[in-house]
């Protein structure tokens, strides 16, 4: 099994708040509990080294909709694998890796949460209380910015463009990040799950009115510090088409193509 597969399963069920993943044969199946998406069955290996016969027999047993399979190859290969009842998304998904550096964070420790039109320190909440204390989480001042340790990194205190703003806080084992635009609709939003020595970044969106203002570049490399400062060493991410060029742009790397598949049952449209 590859190990930044074994990486993005981890941390995607931290971040979707998911089942832990069930190891099997070929690699791993995750209970995500939604109409839309019941299960996933996730195959560890990349590339050429995915095996045909472990695919096609997994497809096969599938019987209820709702069931998702995640390949690392292209759509074209996995399609012809599938049976009737599949639908393969013809766009390919890619999973990425970046090396996340110290330098990222600025600073060792927790990044503070953020909300102001340019980033600017709040308060920050501790995700579980201190030893001995069952009072439930805690909130404590940040200072002034730049004057002590609680100081957000410099990475993180990118501005957003007038009328924009940012907000970071912490919610179920994830670090997530929201960019509302002027008028309070959502412009951007991510998070990352960090999970050890890797971090998976998740739901990365920039809404199509707000796109090329740099929202994105902000969220990921505000999200990248946050994983740095957590301990993280690598990020993992999956990405699509449209997202592969920020990502590489920002020094991410493809490790290997993603295919999407979903049970939605003989003769469905």
């Amino acid at each position: 099994m590859d190990g930044v597969v074994r990486a993005w399963v981890d941390g995607w069920v931290v971040s979707r708040g998911a089942a832990p993943p069930e190891r099997e044969p070929w690699g791993f199946t995750v209970d995500v509990g939604l109409v839309a998406q019941v299960s996933r069955h996730v195959f560890a290996a990349l590339g050429d080294d995915v095996d045909e016969e472990a695919v096609r027999k997994v497809a096969d047993g599938v019987t209820g909709t709702g069931v998702w399979l995640k390949v690392f190859q292209n759509p074209e290969v996995v399609g012809a694998w599938l049976g009737e009842g599949w639908w393969v998304d013809p766009e390919p998904g890619y999973l990425m890796t970046i090396p996340l550096t110290t330098t990222q964070a600025g600073r060792t420790g927790r990044l503070p949460d953020l909300v102001a039109g340019t980033g600017t320190p709040k308060a920050e909440q501790t995700d579980a209380p201190a030893a001995g204390r069952t009072n439930g989480p805690q909130t404590r001042r940040t200072g002034t910015p730049g004057t002590g340790p609680a100081d957000a990194p410099a990475a993180a205190r990118m501005n957003v463009p007038d009328g924009y703003r940012m907000r970071v806080w912490s919610a179920g084992g994830a670090r997530r990040m929201l960019v509302t635009a002027p008028d309070g609709s959502l412009a951007a939003r991510g998070q990352v799950a960090p999970t050890g020595a890797t971090a998976v970044f998740d739901q990365i969106e920039t809404a199509p009115a707000h796109r090329r203002r740099g929202l994105g570049s902000v969220v990921m490399r505000t999200l990248q510090a946050s994983a740095a400062a957590e301990g993280a060493e690598t990020g993992v991410l999956a990405g699509t088409p449209a997202g592969r060029a920020l990502y590489e742009s920002l020094g991410w790397h493809v490790e290997a193509p993603l295919t999407s598949a979903k049970f939605v049952g003989p003769g469905a449209g």
